[in-house]
């Protein structure tokens, strides 16, 4: 039995051709990566740069999750936000901006914050979710809801001048194996400051890692955490393994990896 691949128009693949051309990437590539659903929580510095890349890169459906609404300090880092657009929501505002660059995508915006029900309703039938939230509770509700669902999780974190990413794969080891109950930094860029580059390259790191499972089923960051130091330049692995006591997916892989 042949399985149907979607079609796609003459201008879109006019729009992915750069891509295509690609002997890693492909045709068939591209074709996985428009029958995938990311859901990509947290419409903020990390999450506009990272929605327009995959929407850009021809991703078949994005749901936006985000209650906030665009304030003039966004402006600095939120790169689909103009002046225009404060006091507006910000998910429903990229939305918007995400369909009018890219026609074929489906994107959904959700003005909600997100509590284990209503995620686990958002995330039930995606192909990957995109973690771009700034607190540890709810990146470890995300986890938490991930892996009970069997759905693979990149987790991105952008603070002053440095970031870090990681890749959680549904059979872990999961964003607790790494952190622990207590998590670890938890400040905001609301209190501490970001520098405006620091999201940016995060995010576009998190999106390239979300195009190699997407379209390849490649994940290079599973079982490592990738730390950015923007004051130096340097960028360091460091890996990780399954913690057998942990309360998330200790039940389902029993030993370390």
């Amino acid at each position: 039995m042949t399985t149907t691949m979607p079609e796609f128009e003459d201008q879109e693949l006019l729009r992915y051709s750069r891509q295509i051309l690609l002997p890693e990437w492909d045709l068939e590539a591209q074709y996985r990566l428009k029958q995938s659903k990311v859901v990509l929580i947290g419409v903020g510095g990390l999450g506009t740069v990272s929605a327009q890349l995959l929407a850009r890169a021809g991703v078949g459906e994005l749901v936006l999750v985000d209650a906030d609404t665009v304030d003039d300090s966004n402006l600095q880092r939120q790169v689909l936000f103009e002046p225009e657009d404060i006091g507006a929501p910000k998910a429903m505002v990229a939305a918007q901006k995400l369909q009018h660059t890219t026609p074929w995508l489906k994107v959904t915006a959700r003005l909600e914050r997100v509590d284990q029900a209503s995620l686990q309703e958002i995330v039930q039938d995606c192909t990957l979710v995109l973690d771009g939230t700034d607190n540890f509770a709810t990146r470890d509700l995300i986890n938490r809801v991930c892996h009970a669902q069997g759905i693979p999780l990149i987790s991105a974190a952008a603070i002053g001048m440095v970031g870090q990413l990681s890749y959680f794969p549904p059979e872990g080891p999961c964003y607790r194996c790494l952190f622990g109950e207590s998590g670890i930094d938890d400040r905001s860029c609301a209190a501490n400051g970001v520098l405006a580059s620091t999201p940016q390259i995060m995010a576009t790191l998190q999106a390239h890692h979300a195009l190699l499972a997407l379209g390849l089923n490649l994940s290079p960051l599973a079982g490592k955490l990738l730390l950015w130091d923007g004051m130096t330049g340097e960028q360091r692995l460091i890996r990780f393994s399954h913690d057998p006591d942990c309360v998330i997916c200790g039940d389902t892989l029993g030993s370390p990896l």
